[in-house]
């Protein structure tokens, strides 16, 4: 007899993601170096000059540090918070799974805000949790309503809240009364804030002065602001404790050696990133306001990237990719009718709106 995998494991299926899918491209004859990719929420302006360079000159002969001291050490003067109140992680993926392994047993509730990033559901339903879902309706612009989720906590009392502050992928970003909200019901059990896009946001509040508040786990990305997706690095903030139990369960070596030493790199660079960033905010408005005189809805975001409604997501990523321009359908999210683009350069961005105007005079828009 075959082994088979746990329970568990056996029903569940990968989180669908934005990003270039190689095999894809390779049955299409299509060259990945030529996708213009729409599809993934990263700064295109990024990383600033010289940090390609860094990493020759980086020792890979040993291992990295297991603790991403260094690192850790430049966050803390940034964020104002101990070193030890940070964990670094590859990716606030890894670190989602990291917060499931520690703290999710068999049975337990979890409750996510809809529609949202699929690796919550993924971590959670790998540890046996069951999942209790809030589902923000299209007639409200899919912001979540915050005293539906404070009834839901109240009703099942969850081990674990996950919300996405901005949220992926409508780019809604929830107030501080409505996060206090939320964190006033959890009691001892904990809230995943991810903020993976916070830098995105113009104007945002202080969320890490409520670590002390309760349970609070707060997840950051250094790989959408600064560029580095294929280094994937992030970090988590919360109490000591915290931290502490989510280092036992991490791999070791599981930051890599670049990763670290272009992070710390970066973190000299905050000029480059607020001019960078207000390219992406010009580059935003100009998809917007040509998107919607093509005739298109396009919802409100608060963040660098936004929702169209295109009647059929699929076809639209189809036939655009032909023209080897990729951008992000939504039906994974329970969104089939939307697609998500997060700008990219103003030349770029142009060649975008010339291919969709050229496929609605061909019969294939709107």
């Amino acid at each position: 007899m075959p082994l088979r995998p746990k329970r568990a494991i056996a029903g569940l299926q990968n989180c669908v993601h934005g990003g270039i899918n190689f095999t894809e491209l390779k049955a299409l004859g299509l060259d990945p170096n030529d996708i213009l990719d729409f599809s993934v929420c990263t700064n295109p302006f990024m990383p600033p000059p010289g940090i390609k360079e860094k990493m020759s000159a980086i020792n890979i002969e040993q291992y990295p540090d297991s603790r991403s001291t260094e690192l850790r050490e430049r966050l803390s003067e940034r964020l104002k918070i101990s070193a030890e109140n940070i964990l670094v992680g590859s990716g606030t993926t890894e670190l989602i799974r990291l917060i499931a392994l520690t703290y999710f047993r068999q049975g337990d509730a979890v409750l996510l805000l809809e529609p949202t990033y699929g690796e919550y559901e993924v971590a959670s339903r790998l540890t046996g949790a069951r999942l209790i879902k809030h589902r923000a309706r299209e007639r409200n612009k899919f912001a979540p309503k915050i005293e539906e989720v404070c009834d839901l906590i109240k009703q099942h009392h969850p081990k674990a809240v996950f919300i996405c502050n901005p949220n992926n992928p409508t780019g809604k970003y929830l107030s501080r009364s409505n996060i206090e909200k939320v964190l006033d019901g959890m009691g001892d059990n904990l809230l995943v804030l991810d903020e993976a896009y916070i830098d995105f946001i113009e104007k945002t509040w202080n969320s890490l002065d409520l670590t002390d508040r309760g349970n609070v786990v707060f997840l950051r990305s250094m790989t959408k602001d600064y560029g580095l997706p294929g280094l994937r690095l992030g970090y988590a903030v919360a109490r000591e404790e915290i931290i502490d139990s989510l280092r036992i369960a991490t791999p070791p070596w599981n930051v890599n050696s670049i990763a670290q030493s272009v992070a710390i790199a970066v973190l000299d660079q905050d000029e480059y990133l607020r001019q960078s960033l207000k390219q992406v905010r010009e580059a935003k408005r100009f998809l917007i306001t040509e998107l919607t005189g093509l005739g298109f809805k396009v919802l409100p975001s608060d963040t660098n990237y936004f929702l169209v409604k295109v009647g059929n997501a699929a076809e639209c990523r189809r036939s655009l990719l032909k023209d080897s321009i990729l951008l992000r359908d939504c039906t994974s999210f329970g969104l089939p009718e939307y697609i998500r683009i997060s700008p990219r350069t103003m030349p770029e961005c142009k060649r975008l709106i010339a291919a969709i105007g050229s496929l609605m005079k061909a019969g294939g828009g709107r």
